[in-house]
């Protein structure tokens, strides 16, 4: 039987483990001998906050994030194909392959015939669009917007349009300390009726999820985004 390679997710939040991580990832966390992850230093601590049992120096991991040529994708997946350990992606935070350059490691798994296990946790990009309101039928995911002002007023405009045309709702994130800003040009340059979700810190202590049409937008504060992990979902 071939290796298997489980897709693990990790909290949103700090501190939210035990509300949103089912006993399975928390299993899978507590045996695997092997990890591929973004950043080596927060997933140590990931592991060692939810396997406190677990001997840190004798678990292998492997980082793998979205600056990784081919060839290092290939040679993290080497333990499984030649040694026929099991391995674990963890991503940051949330559902790896999911805005997360797990998903390199995914098809590759899948390239040499590794069993591929994806076991269930929090995104946020599905949380805020179940809790926007908008249309969960159709939908498309964005990424991040251009950081120049012009590129990203258009791309706003354009992602506007498509929706209408297509009656989907259309998902975006920022950098966090640019929340702000981008808020600021929703808000600016969308249309009064469109409506707007805002879905911060979620499953978070501070979550904040919110969905009104611009012009409600334009009458009230703004909410306070800056360096707060946030979902951008706008519809009709």
């Amino acid at each position: 039987m071939p290796a298997t390679l489980y897709l693990l997710p990790t909290p949103l939040a700090e501190d939210t483990a035990p509300q949103v991580l089912p006993p399975q990832v928390l299993a899978a966390v507590a045996a695997l001998p092997y990890f591929l992850v973004e950043n080596a230093r927060t997933a140590r601590r990931f592991v060692k906050s939810v396997a406190p049992a677990r001997v840190i120096e004798d678990i292998r991991f492997t980082v793998i994030d979205k600056d990784s040529t081919d060839a290092e994708v290939r040679a993290a997946l080497v333990p499984l194909v030649k040694e026929g350990i099991d391995g674990g992606i963890l991503s940051e935070a949330g559902c790896p392959g999911i805005a997360d350059p797990g998903a390199a490691l995914v098809r590759e798994a899948h390239r040499l015939g590794l069993r591929v296990v994806p076991l269930v946790g929090p995104s946020s990009l599905l949380l805020a669009l179940m809790a926007s309101g908008l249309n969960g039928q159709q939908f498309a995911f964005h990424g991040y917007l251009p950081i120049e002002k012009a590129p990203r007023i258009a791309a706003i405009k354009t992602l506007e349009r498509e929706g209408q045309q297509r009656q989907q709702s259309q998902l975006f994130i920022e950098t966090p300390y640019r929340n702000g800003s981008l808020f600021a040009d929703l808000v600016a340059h969308l249309q009064p009726g469109t409506r707007l979700c805002v879905a911060a810190d979620v499953t978070g202590t501070g979550e904040f999820i919110k969905t009104l049409p611009v012009s409600d937008w334009r009458r009230l504060p703004a909410p306070e985004l800056h360096k707060i992990p946030t979902v951008f979902v706008i519809g009709t």
